[in-house]
């Protein structure tokens, strides 16, 4: 009995290791999404350019940051404000919780998790993107979700392949309005086309790109980008 115990123990902490000493890696090395990994098993296309954050249109970094977690630059990784208020407004509806889960949440998922609405999956995500944040910088954080986040409805990963799909252009030449585009796609990429928006998606890049204008000096000056 004894022995099992310890086996099991071993094997647990072999699990919880991974993933810390992976984060630490991710410093120096590219890494991929559990999705991305989960395509090539299936046989299923991948399409992934790795692009420095530096030679990424400034305009993208700061509206998909706009969007996805306008708070990035202040928190360490949760943002527990933002976690309480949408708690108390999603009424068990993990959709609703969205809007709370920060650019290192959702690295922590693309990287280590998956794809389900579920507590326990959210519970994992938390310790994950506190140490995420705490063992990498932010522009390294953003660079990586900026390479593995889909883009796409057909095993595009990451902003070049969603720039080069929707407008045939790299993510450098992007635009503003071909960003606030790029940005709303991310919660649904196997619905939403930003190459082919629909009206709905017409107007919620409409009223990104605007309040993209306003909070983008301070994102700029989080990250140390330039125009």
């Amino acid at each position: 009995m004894r022995f099992w115990v310890r086996r099991l123990a071993l094997i647990l902490a072999v699990v919880i290791a991974i993933p810390l000493v992976l984060s630490i890696l991710y410093s120096v090395f590219n890494p991929v999404s559990t999705l991305m990994i989960w395509r090539w098993a299936s046989g299923e296309r991948v399409q992934r350019e790795w692009v420095p954050l530096t030679d990424m249109s400034p305009v993208l970094v700061r509206t998909v940051v706009a969007s996805e977690d306008a708070n990035f630059c202040n928190h360490w990784g949760v943002d527990f404000r933002e976690i309480q208020a949408a708690i108390a407004k999603a009424d068990d509806d993990l959709e609703d919780v969205r809007g709370a889960s920060t650019i290192p949440m959702q690295l922590a998922k693309n990287l280590f998790l998956w794809n389900s609405r579920s507590f326990v999956r959210k519970g994992l995500e938390l310790p994950l993107s506190l140490w995420l944040d705490l063992v990498l910088s932010k522009h390294r954080l953003l660079e990586i979700y900026l390479n593995i986040a889909e883009w796409g409805p057909n095993g595009e990963f990451g902003v070049e392949a969603g720039a080069r799909r929707a407008f045939r252009i790299s993510s450098a030449a992007v635009n503003a309005d071909q960003a606030a585009l790029l940005a709303v796609m991310l919660p649904s990429p196997q619905r939403r086309d930003a190459g082919r928006p629909s009206p709905g998606l017409r107007r919620l890049a409409d009223r990104l790109e605007t309040r993209t204008v306003s909070e983008g000096p301070q994102i700029v000056d989080c990250l140390g980008l330039k125009d």
